[in-house]
């Protein structure tokens, strides 16, 4: 599998602060040389953050694509209180996406990556004008299978008792030294201390709040059907946090396109970022026809 060796933006990618109505937000930003077809707005998973993306910025970029990628309130090096879990309620943070994508300029492509798919079709239901398309990429219908809420349940105990760095400690010493995928629970990079960094700034009501989220999150495919609006539902071969049939079903519920990445998991986005690009660049080359 294809994975990023570090955070370092490629060249090209910008690393700013993205000023919104709603506070600052940290952003990695590529634009294309050539035509410009359009801009889109990247939304990490738990645990994640906007270099999850890193791999996406290149690829999308030679398709005439702008894509801005977001560490969402509280992930690593976008500000957030460290205590108070009512800042990380979903419809906050779904508010923070449409002040991010007015930011940017609409109308936005929108890709929400596991969590950040719950908290884009969240948005999407607050207002889907500032979005041209929705792409839900490894993220599913309602809360996550029982054997990840198993992990993250474990986690928010470990955070009521430990403080970043003690878990991230116990995180290392449950696992052999080799398996560096689980280091980081949901993003899918390979440099640990660029890992341990990211965990270690991530504030940790977000992920608490966030966590309580992926393993109470009720089934809006209904709500999100009846948004006029081209989705687009891709995801690896393989996901143990939503089973893949799981997916394939949510897609035909939404009416939407289904895209299936071989040799990717659950995060098509580091896996196979080539093959990832292609079909998202091809999904909203379809959606401008």
């Amino acid at each position: 599998m294809s994975r990023p060796p570090s955070f370092a933006p490629p060249a090209g990618v910008r690393a700013y602060r993205l000023r919104t109505a709603r506070g600052e937000f940290a952003a990695l930003d590529a634009a294309p040389q050539a035509r410009l077809k359009g801009t889109v707005l990247l939304l990490p998973g738990f645990t994640g953050s906007k270099e999850d993306f890193i791999a996406l910025h290149e690829p999308l970029a030679a398709r005439g694509y702008r894509t801005v990628a977001v560490d969402g309130r509280g992930q690593y090096e976008s500000d957030g209180p460290e205590h108070d879990e009512s800042a990380y309620a979903q419809a906050e943070l779904a508010k923070d996406v449409l002040a991010q994508a007015a930011a940017v300029g609409t109308p936005v492509h929108m890709v929400g990556h596991s969590l950040g798919g719950l908290v884009a079709r969240a948005a999407v239901l607050l207002d889907p004008t500032p979005f041209a398309s929705l792409t839900l990429m490894a993220s599913g219908p309602a809360q996550i299978s029982a054997s990840q809420q198993q992990r993250v349940k474990l986690l928010r105990d470990a955070l009521a008792v430990m403080d970043m760095a003690q878990v991230w400690d116990a995180i290392q010493a449950m696992e052999p030294p080799e398996e560096i995928d689980t280091a980081d629970l949901d993003g899918g990079l390979d440099d640990r201390e660029d890992l341990r960094r990211r965990w270690l700034l991530t504030r940790p009501a977000q992920l608490i709040a966030t966590g309580r989220q992926l393993c109470t999150e009720p089934d809006r495919v209904a709500e999100l059907a009846a948004v006029r609006l081209p989705k687009h539902v891709l995801s690896g071969a393989f996901d143990d946090t939503w089973p893949v049939p799981l997916l394939d079903d949510m897609a035909v519920r939404l009416k939407a396109r289904r895209t299936v990445v071989r040799g990717a998991e659950h995060s098509p986005n580091t896996d196979q970022p080539e093959q990832t690009a292609l079909a998202l660049a091809k999904f909203w080359d379809q959606t401008q026809e």
